[in-house]
């Protein structure tokens, strides 16, 4: 049986990954590699994310992680920020302020990013990221 690319469906958010990297063979391991061979192309996450965990591994200090983190991404393709992110980023930090319930900086531009495209965003920071409206979002570690 062939798979065939199809669109984007799901970002990957920095705490997906990261604990990919640090548990690759629990459940959330063997969904991912599931999806990747039944609908390549679907899985992708965001240049900010790379950010984020290569920031982790430099905080840490780790010679191992960067490794880890780039071998990783070999398999999901890393999106670039590119101009239809600006109306969803100002539009979230807008709205978000005016509620009194702002998100992180970073945080913002991966919501805003998975808006532009049109993606779901998988993360465990649920809490923060439900507040984001027509962001739709779930959780594959409570799965």
């Amino acid at each position: 049986m062939t798979s065939t690319i199809v669109q984007p469906r799901w970002l990957l958010d920095t705490n997906i990954l990261s604990r990919l990297i640090k548990r690759p063979h629990e459940l959330l391991g063997q969904r991912l590699r599931d999806l990747f061979d039944q609908q390549p192309g679907a899985l992708i996450t965001s240049v900010i994310v790379e950010c984020e965990l290569m920031f982790g591994a430099a905080r840490v200090d780790s010679t191992v992680l960067p490794g880890k983190i780039t071998a990783l991404l070999q398999f999901i393709p890393v999106m670039a920020v590119a101009q239809n992110v600006v109306p969803h980023y100002a539009n979230i930090r807008a709205h978000l302020q005016r509620l009194g319930t702002p998100i992180g900086p970073n945080d913002t531009l991966i919501a805003a990013h998975a808006l532009a495209l049109d993606c779901t965003l998988v993360t465990d920071n649920e809490v923060e990221f439900r507040r984001v409206p027509g962001l739709r979002v779930e959780n594959w570690l409570n799965a």
